[in-house]
């Protein structure tokens, strides 16, 4: 077990948990993510199924602006998993996303209007999520 700070209880250590944790501090210590901004874990309803977002990240009035999942580190980042979070996209329709499996991270913005995406050389700041 570990103790999440954000959720402020234990959890399961699993790989992805181990994933999880490491990412939300570097968002907190290095993206200067405000803490009280990141939702773990957030429970939604896709296609009258239940499903949960691993790190949901919201501006300053609320709204949703980033999705992150996570995976175990023996997980292959594939075409699998992006499909897994352009779905997640679908409900919450947040101009970033980015898929971790603590080794390789893929960031994206995602351009709704336009119908097209880019991939990020870069994890970007809290900040320039906003701008």
């Amino acid at each position: 077990m570990i103790l999440d700070p954000l959720r402020r209880k234990y959890v399961k250590f699993t790989p992805e948990e181990w994933v999880r944790q490491n990412f939300v501090q570097y968002l907190i210590n290095e993206g200067k993510y405000p803490p009280g901004l990141l939702g773990i874990e957030v429970m939604f309803r896709f296609n009258k199924l239940k499903r949960r977002v691993d790190i949901l990240v919201h501006d300053r009035s609320g709204k949703p602006v980033m999705i992150v999942e996570c995976k175990a580190p023996e997980v292959k980042i594939n075409d699998k998993v992006f499909d897994q979070i352009v779905c997640y996209n679908m409900e919450f329709k947040v101009p970033y996303i980015i898929v971790t499996n603590g080794i390789d991270h893929y960031a994206c913005k995602i351009y709704h209007n336009e119908n097209r995406y880019e991939f990020l050389l870069v994890i970007p700041l809290y900040e320039d999520l906003l701008s």
